[in-house]
């Protein structure tokens, strides 16, 4: 045996034991990749039923969304009513209202000019009309509002 052939040797033992150190790694890795196989499997298997029980939650939630835009939609329209009904009220009743306080407080004017005994029944107060102003002198005049 020559020295080369000892060299070439020792340099194939170095390389079986290098392979030897490097294949238990690998062996370990291969190991950590079966037990991620399965992981992978399990958790694929358990979320195919949460994906579809979360299909139906917003399924649901979806229908549950539709009535309450219904609702939503009803209680809009019987606000309009309601908006309705209120100025329908006040102006029926509220236009009488101002005519019988109109009418009233002419009353009290021609009481108050008839005392005093001015010519044309009512009050020299040096006012304009005041509030009432027209409205007595539509009535006076047996005009409508």
């Amino acid at each position: 045996m020559t020295g080369g052939d000892i060299a070439g040797l020792i340099a194939a033992g170095v390389f079986a034991i290098l392979v030897a150190l490097l294949a238990l790694p690998i062996i370990r890795l291969t190991k950590v990749f079966d037990e991620l196989i399965v992981t992978i499997r399990s958790l694929n298997q358990s979320t195919g039923p949460l994906i579809e029980e979360v299909t139906r939650t917003v399924v649901t939630t979806n229908e549950q969304l539709e009535k309450v835009d219904d609702i939503t939609s009803n209680v809009s329209d019987a606000s309009a009513n309601v908006s309705a009904l209120s100025s329908l009220v006040t102006s029926t009743v509220g236009q009488p209202l101002i005519k019988v306080a109109s009418f009233s407080y002419g009353v009290r004017q021609a009481f108050r000019g008839g005392k005093s005994g001015d010519a044309h029944g009512t009050a020299n107060t040096g006012s304009t009309g005041g509030q009432y102003g027209s409205a007595q002198s539509s009535y006076s005049a047996g005009g409508e509002n």
